[in-house]
């Protein structure tokens, strides 16, 4: 037995270093590809972008991202809220949504998570980003657009100013007693057309 322990250690040595290669070295390399993708994607024309806004419940827990008029040959977005809260980490929210020719779509964000229908809210969310990545079937990405958000609270209500991507400079977005703890109470509101 001992005369083989040398070969058991050295085929044990060369396993060890082929799985962390496949695990280490492959894994950043599909990070780096991911990067490469978004910064040579090409920019989305004005007249094909989409509108979207982020409007803030009654409580600022929760955010509506509604993106009406999408206008691109996509087979799905990708959406990416990223905030930073109160301690200085950076929470998110991402979701993939198949569009099948939808071209209005409408999702409640929560700040915060949820466990067992348990609800932790993020305190002192003050703003982030809001990523939109639009790909083809087969994923290839077909174009990304991103802006700045900012919440504030003013007085009984909640704001959100950002960008929406259809048109210069920053519009804010006031909450509304038809969204309260992530639900509609069934009345409607549509984004700003000015």
């Amino acid at each position: 037995m001992k005369k083989y322990l040398p070969f058991i250690l050295l085929g044990v040595g060369i396993l060890v270093v082929v799985l962390v290669y496949f695990f280490v070295i492959k894994g950043k390399s599909a990070d780096i590809g991911e990067q490469v993708e978004d910064a040579v994607v090409a920019e989305i024309p004005q007249d094909k972008r989409p509108s979207a806004v982020l409007i803030p419940s009654m409580d600022g827990h929760w955010l509506k991202m509604k993106i009406e008029s999408i206008k691109l040959d996509a087979a799905t977005m990708d959406y990416e809220l990223l905030y930073k809260i109160g301690d200085g980490r950076t929470q998110g929210v991402p979701g993939t949504i198949k569009l099948a020719g939808q071209t209005s779509i409408e999702r409640n964000l929560l700040l915060g998570s949820e466990s067992s229908g348990k609800y932790r809210y993020d305190d002192g969310v003050e703003g982030g980003t809001l990523t939109l990545r639009f790909r083809d079937a087969k994923g290839k990405l077909l174009g990304k657009l991103s802006t700045d958000w900012k919440l504030a609270e003013s007085g009984k209500n909640f704001t959100v100013t950002m960008n929406t991507f259809v048109k210069e400079g920053e519009t804010t977005f006031t909450s509304s007693s038809d969204f309260v703890d992530g639900k509609s109470t069934g009345k409607s509101s549509s984004i700003p057309s000015d």
